[in-house]
């Protein structure tokens, strides 16, 4: 027997309902809209920017397209929510950082590495004898910052921090923690907002003018190749 209209609405409306609560669960957070972050992040566009480091950069082999697409699988909310300008502005973004973190995709670790950063009032205690320098794409540092990036993608980084800088899915999905933690939430307001939540402490206000415009410049640069508009708000 057909379904009265009254009947249908009903069940339209339960069904909508059970959607919202299992999307507010988490599931769904995040994933429309957007762009297709494989048809935005192609060959050409990733190896450009490992094509302007040195041939003798450790980076150029461990840094990969297949490595970040397998990390951005599990940060599905990366460069989706918003439209497909507002995505590509994204990845435009984290692109940016990453270049200036590591030089165009050639450092893996940063270049003094005597640096412990151990902040021993943390709720992630110092592994002893391990140091918590930059490593990766977005050169994740402190303690703080390695304990919960590897509870997050389930790898214990505080007893083996170098992780980051031997496997580069993991090292993609530590930068991408990081990206997730603070400048996603940024990138509706411009690009300036996302560096003043990456490292504005030490950068904006005029602390690092030289940074910034730099930053610009390969935000800028990567917004052009992916077909988009920069937006407004560029400089912290």
């Amino acid at each position: 027997m057909a379904s009265s209209p009254r009947q249908t609405t009903t069940l339209t409306a339960l069904a909508l309902g059970l959607l919202a609560l299992l999307c507010a669960a988490g599931p769904c957070s995040g994933t429309g809209g957007g762009a297709s972050v494989p048809s935005v992040v192609t060959e050409a566009f990733f190896n450009g920017i490992k094509s302007q480091a040195g041939d003798g950069c450790e980076g150029k082999n461990f840094y990969t397209r297949g490595a970040f697409l397998s990390a951005a699988g599990s940060f599905p909310g990366f460069a989706r929510g918003g439209s497909d300008a507002d995505g590509k502005r994204e990845v435009a973004a984290f692109f940016a950082h990453a270049t200036y973190e590591t030089g165009h995709f050639c450092y893996i670790s940063e270049i003094n590495r005597a640096n412990v950063f151990c902040d021993p009032s943390s709720r992630w205690p110092c592994v002893l004898g391990k140091k918590y320098y930059g490593r990766g794409p977005l050169q994740l540092s402190w303690n703080f910052n390695y304990g919960p990036a590897g509870e997050s993608i389930g790898v214990d980084l505080l007893r083996d921090p170098d992780r980051v800088a031997r496997d580069p899915v993991v090292s993609f999905k530590a930068a991408l923690w990081s990206w997730m933690s603070s400048a996603h939430q940024a990138v509706p307001r411009g690009f300036g907002a996302t560096v003043g939540a990456m490292d504005g402490g030490l950068t904006c206000g005029g602390r690092n003018p030289a940074q910034v415009n730099a930053l610009v410049g390969y935000y800028s640069r990567y917004c052009q190749q992916l077909g988009v508009g920069p937006g407004n708000n560029l400089t912290c």
